[in-house]
């Protein structure tokens, strides 16, 4: 009886442990990757802004074919918005344009409905230089408690990087073709 009831309490100040560790870890988040695209920034720009565009470069448009998304608002720039519901891989979810710059920048709000509630920002940031386009693809947000808990173990980093640099290579695929 006593052992158990030291076992019930080392597992309990593990549990509590756990708590505080998550509780103090940050609430913001912020990644970012860039690269280079031998395509003038209009271009690039446009795969960006016409949110219609983003199956032939987005890494998650793949992960879900069949994915249900119906587009709302304008064609492209601000306003402009999507809603998908997919497999487990993809969720469902709302994407809209923020702001919309011509050929230097693109800022969206992505709202998570499944299989979590979640919101984050992005932007794409484009600057032209001798018919070369830098590309930088940043997100931002902020982690709720289950958030945090889930990056101690898979970093964002580690969970969404390739999935940015999938992404950003299918983009310069899409925008050098001629």
């Amino acid at each position: 009886m006593r052992r158990l009831k030291r076992l019930a309490v080392g597992i309990v100040l593990l549990i509590g442990a756990f708590l505080v560790v998550v509780w103090f870890q940050p609430d913001d988040y912020r990644l970012t990757r860039q690269t280079v695209i031998e395509a003038p920034a209009a271009k690039v720009f446009e795969q960006v802004n016409d949110l219609k565009k983003w199956d032939n470069w987005s890494p998650w448009a793949k992960l879900d074919p069949n994915a249900k998304v119906t587009f709302s608002g304008p064609q492209s720039g601000e306003g402009a918005s999507f809603r998908w519901d997919g497999n487990d891989k993809v969720g469902a979810g709302t994407m809209v344009i923020t702001e919309s710059k011509p050929v230097t920048r693109v800022a969206t709000r992505t709202d998570f409905t499944r299989p979590f509630e979640g919101s984050s920002q992005s932007d794409f940031v484009f600057s032209e230089r001798g018919g070369h386009t830098n590309v930088i693809w940043t997100m931002f947000g902020k982690q709720n408690f289950i958030g945090k808990a889930i990056c101690l173990f898979m970093p964002m980093e580690t969970m969404m990087g390739p999935e940015f640099e999938k992404g950003l290579a299918a983009l310069r695929e899409v925008s050098e073709r001629k």
